[in-house]
């Protein structure tokens, strides 16, 4: 150790756990969220066998559920979509597992491709589609859980409008 300087660390480093704060047994917060569906995406073992596609109508199984949250995994042929909605009073994380799915919103378009994700307040309206000639699959966290899902009137292209210069 340098002893010209005036800098030195008090103590023993490995005997600072006490102060820090425990792990929380479950997500509180968007960014941990974000987190849960990340590491249940990285553990591809836990979710895949389960997945099923159906033509007739979208598949889901909801995979985890704690105090305040629900996690869901999709299965989207192609061609399916959820029609346009939003979630309620819920807030969400929606990951892009396998395949490709487009989100469409009052903005426009985005593709989405695996490990894309999305996060969004209650009240965020969108429409998601599998646009791509292979199945999707896709990872949803709701907090609170999922308790209503209003159905919106599909959205109008815009009116032309005269372009003026600026």
């Amino acid at each position: 150790m340098n002893s010209d300087s005036d800098l030195s660390i008090a103590g023993d480093i490995l005997e600072v756990q006490h102060l820090l704060q425990p792990a929380r047994p479950h997500p509180s917060t968007v960014s941990e969220f974000v987190g849960l569906a990340r590491s249940i995406a990285a553990d591809r073992g836990r979710w895949a066998p389960l997945v099923r596609f159906d033509t007739t109508t979208r598949w889901y199984h909801r995979l985890q559920q704690g105090p305040g949250y629900e996690v869901w995994l999709l299965s989207w042929v192609p061609g399916q979509g959820s029609g346009r909605h939003d979630h309620g009073p819920s807030s969400g994380v929606l990951t892009v597992l396998d395949g490709e799915l487009t989100e469409h919103t009052a903005r426009g378009a985005r593709s989405l491709a695996p490990g894309a994700q999305r996060v969004f307040a209650p009240g965020y309206v969108h429409e998601v589609v599998n646009d791509s000639l292979e199945p999707a699959v896709s990872l949803h966290v709701y907090f609170p859980g999922l308790t209503d899902m209003p159905m919106h009137a599909a959205q109008c292209a815009p009116a032309a409008q005269n372009a003026v210069p600026a």
